[in-house]
Parts: structure tokens; sequence; C-alpha cells
């Protein structure tokens, strides 16, 4: 038989063991309820050329895993170019939260999506992209460009364009400075404009920018056909290309007819849907018409590599 001493001497050696086992388990990565948390990663977004979005519309950044989009956050772009959150207020460092391991990113992309958002997938607009590339010790970079697949897979280096001054939809041969047609004339009306096929999500639209005003010429897929709007022209069918007559529904702090020569011609590529009403940060083909342009004249573009880049670092 045990002696009291013996029994809680025991005791006490059972009651520190066990104290010791709650210690051990106290000090493991477990939370409360045994389970081990995720491990965090980050993404840090930096952009450069990217425009602030109305309302209604919001970026958003995607990694790739496992070839399936996996959101990384939304984010506007401030008038300083820095990212700032939907209520405006600044997200530190440019840094997004990331549950999956970098090594199982294939690549990061951005898109445009409208806000509020019932869709949890990407939308078509997907602006740029880039393939993980790795750096030192756990940091991977990337490069971000339009020329990546995910995006428009085309940097816009090859594109040309042309264009005459004329009025056709008025009939008759007068104001033919007030107005653009995206055409060649060799010996008849030809195409004046080769650009590639766009992506789903995205349109070409043609500008004039007219004493500092920009007015469309209307927005179009294809250049050898018209575009989709004719606010300002006149009656008379025009050409089957882009382009526009400014004649009529005067914009506010303008007068038509008017002479377009000394302003510019623009042709970008806007998001689609699109609640801008100046082109956006996508300029392909850019023109200053000479001042004293003659009509049906053929002038000339400047391509432009579109000067919207950035880069991420995941880690």
């Amino acid at each position: 038989m045990f002696s009291t001493k013996k029994l809680k001497w025991r005791s006490a050696i059972l009651i520190a063991g066990l104290a010791a086992i709650f210690v051990i388990a106290g000090c493991s990565d477990s939370d409360d309820n045994g389970v081990t948390p995720p491990v965090q990663h980050s993404i840090t977004l930096n952009v450069n050329g990217l425009e602030p979005l109305g309302t209604g519309f919001l970026y958003e950044g995607w990694i790739i895993v496992g070839g399936n989009p996996v959101s990384t956050g939304t984010f506007n772009v401030a008038a300083s170019g820095g990212l700032i959150d939907e209520n405006g207020d600044a997200i530190a460092n440019s840094e997004f939260a990331i549950s999956s391991d970098p090594s199982e990113i294939a690549a990061v992309v951005i898109s445009i999506e409208p806000n509020p958002d019932s869709n949890p997938a990407p939308s078509g607009t997907k602006i740029l992209g880039g393939d993980l590339v790795m750096g030192t010790l756990d940091e991977y970079n990337v490069p971000l460009s339009v020329g990546h697949a995910a995006a428009f897979g085309n940097d816009f280096a090859s594109v040309m364009g042309n264009y005459i001054l004329a009025t056709p939809t008025n009939g008759a041969d007068t104001d033919e400075n007030s107005g653009i047609w995206f055409l060649k004339i060799d010996g008849s009306p030809m195409v004046g404009l080769e650009l590639p096929m766009l992506p789903g999500g995205w349109l070409y639209e043609g500008w004039v920018v007219i004493n500092g005003v920009p007015v469309t010429t209307g927005k179009f897929s294809t250049v050898d056909e018209m575009d989709s709007a004719d606010p300002y022209s006149s009656v008379e069918p025009g050409p089957p290309f882009p382009g526009e007559d400014f004649l009529q529904n005067t914009p506010a702090g303008l007068m038509f007819p008017t002479d377009i020569a000394g302003g510019t011609a623009v042709i970008s590529i806007e998001p689609n849907p699109d609640d801008g009403s100046s082109p956006f940060a996508l300029k392909p083909l850019v023109s200053a018409i000479p001042m004293g342009a003659m009509d049906h004249t053929n002038y000339s573009m400047t391509a432009q590599t579109p000067q919207v880049s950035g880069s991420a670092v995941v880690q």
C-alpha cells in the first residue's frame, strides 16, 4: 500500500508532465483548433501609364495557378500614378496578399472589370500580362506588357495609318477641311489603316483633337468598314471606312463646320464597355495634322508603342 506522501509525489510528476505537453503544443505553428495556418505570400505591382478608371470600373490583378485565374484584388490608379482602392485610399506599398506559393504561379495578368462585378472570372478586357521569372532567393520577377499572350499578344510596333481631310456627307464640295477619313487615295479610296485584330473586350476608336478638345470619330473593329457612329456627319453616305465629318451637333466649346488643320488625329484602343470621353492610354497611331493641310491629300500617321507597362514581384 502506497503512503500518502508517495501518492502526492506521483501526482505532482503527472501534473508537471501534462503541463510540459501543453507548453510544447502551445509552441507549435498550429492555431487554437490545431490547424496550421497557410504561409502568406504577396505580390507587389509596379505599373506605368495606366490611367484612372471612371466610376463603374476597376483594375484587377490575377495570378494563373494550374491554368486557372485567381484574383489578387482590385485597384484603381490615382492621378499621381499610385495604386488606390475603390474608396480612393492608397494601397500600402502597392502590395496584395496571396495564398498561392510562388512556385505554383505561371503568370500575372491585369484586367479591367466592372464595379460592382458579379462574375468571379476575369473579363475579356486584359491589358497587361507576364510570365514569372525566378529572381533571387524566394523572389519572382514578372515583367508586364501589352504584348503578352494573355493581354493583346501584340506590341503594335508594325501598325501603319493614313487619312485624308474631306466632308463627303454634306454632298457639296464645301467645308472639306472639317472632316477626317482613315483611308488612302490611290486612284480610288483604299484601306488606310494597318492594325491587328483586337481580342474581345477592346475596340479601336478614332479621334481628332480640335482646339484642345478630343472629339470622337467612332469606334470600330475592322478597318475596311464604317465605324459604329456618325453623330457629327450630315445626311449623305460616307465611304466604307472609319471617319467622321464635323458638321452638326457641335460639342460644347467648339464651332462646326471647322478647319481641323493644326489639330491632332489619334487612333486609340478602348475598353469595351467604355465610360471614357477621351482617348484611353493605348494610342498606337498619332498624327499632327499639318497647318495648311489640303483636302483629299494622303497624310500618314506615326506608330507609337503603347506607353503602358509594368512589373510585379511575387514572394
